[in-house]
Formats: C-alpha cells, structure tokens, sequence
C-alpha cells in the first residue's frame, strides 16, 4: 500500500485528500465553488502539512484529469504536476467518471451483477458528458459529449439495467423513462473516492509523463465574444 495525495477540481466542487495504505487520513472539500483557485492550494497545503508532520512519505500525486471543467481541470492539473516536480513523484491521471463510479460500488449493493453503470457529467443545455461501464469499470461504451433525448442510451438499456449518477444525470430524468433506468442521487468527483483507482494505477506502475501530461478535455475550450458597449 501507499501514500498518495489526491487532487479533484472537474466540476463546481473543489477536493484533496491523503490516504495511507487504501485509507482516507486526510481530507477536505468545498462543494460550493467553483472556488479552485482560492481553495485548492490551501487544501493541498493543508494535507501536504500533515503528510510532513506525521512522517509520511509520499508515493505519488493522483490528479481527476477529466472530463469537466476546463478551468477546473487545467489549476487541478497544474497543481498536481507542481507537487510531482517539486518532490520529484510520479503522476496519475484518473479519468473523472470512473471517479464518479467508486462510491457507487462501495455502497451501494443493490447492484444487480448485469447491471451498468453510466455517469454524467453536466455539460449544457441537454448536454452531459458520459461513458457506460460494467461493474468492473470496464468500458462498454466509451467517453463522449451526448445530447440527452427520449431514445439516449436504448440499446443498452434493453439489455441491462442502467444505473445514471453525477451531476449531468438529474437533468435527464425526465427524457430516460425506460424500466431499466435508475438514478442515483449525490453522487459526484471527489478526491476522498479517487483511493481505490490510485491504488491500482500505483500496483500497474500507470504513471503519466509529468512533463507533457494535458487534462482530457473532450472538447476544446471556446471563449465567447465580447459584447461590443458602443
């Protein structure tokens, strides 16, 4: 097992927390940002102070490396690959939705054993970005930006139950009626659940390259056009 610091800024939340072999030691969040830059450095601050004052040595930096926020995601990112080049540690990259899906599994045991999961993440409008799993996270239909109708999702929900979480999904219960829909509420990206995906990445040696390590945006980030005042 390791010490590994976890950074998670891809929605309006903003997390960080330290676990010690497969457990939480440290954490913090403020669920009521979008506050990153404010609140990100104090709590990696924070949780870098009692890493120091306890004699722990760090393993490793995991970063939520998207999709999401493209604000949110580059100062996360930053910081993350800071504290990797700073105390010389390697970096992981965490795809945001399976993040999403960790509390999911571990409390949730209704889960029938052919059931998917598919978390969202609220883009706009009718827009979320996505990706369907199995129980074992293992992809059954890839990340994308999906623009959510009545026939969304048809082909797998015939098939299988289709648990829908994360701050996208709410937005969709009224158009995804089908039987073998179910939402789960209260479910988003934090860096308290980023432990058992980091432990794993650390067992497979799946570190990123610091240097050229980018957030996966999904799509590119468009400044709007100033309105003209005259």
């Amino acid at each position: 097992m390791s010490c590994i610091l976890h950074i998670e800024t891809s929605t309006s939340a903003c997390s960080v927390a330290l676990s010690e072999d497969g457990q939480n030691v440290f954490k913090k969040e403020d669920l009521n940002g979008p506050s990153h830059a404010v609140s990100l450095g104090v709590f990696v601050d924070e949780a870098l102070s009692f890493a120091d004052s306890h004699a722990m040595l760090l393993d490793a930096v995991a970063v939520s490396c998207g999709p999401g926020s493209y604000t949110g995601l580059r100062i996360g990112v930053s910081m993350a690959k800071g504290i990797c080049y700073g105390r010389n540690l390697p970096l992981i990259g965490l795809e945001t939705l399976k993040v999403q899906c960790v509390p999911v599994l571990l409390y949730h045991d209704e889960l029938p054993d052919d059931a998917l999961l598919c978390p969202m993440i609220d883009a706009r409008r009718m827009e979320v970005y996505a990706a369907i799993y199995d129980r074992a996270l293992k992809p059954v239909r890839n990340i994308a930006a999906d623009i959510v109708d009545e026939s969304s999702y048809l082909e797998f929900l015939e098939q299988h139950p289709v648990y829908f979480f994360g701050d996208g999904a709410a937005k969709c219960k009224e158009k995804i009626t089908h039987p073998n829909a179910h939402f789960i509420d209260g479910i988003r990206p934090l860096a308290g659940m980023m432990f058992p995906l980091a432990e794993k990445a650390i067992a497979e040696q799946d570190f990123k390259d610091v240097a050229y390590f980018e957030p996966f945006y999904l799509k590119e980030f468009v400044a709007g056009t100033p309105k003209k005042l005259i």
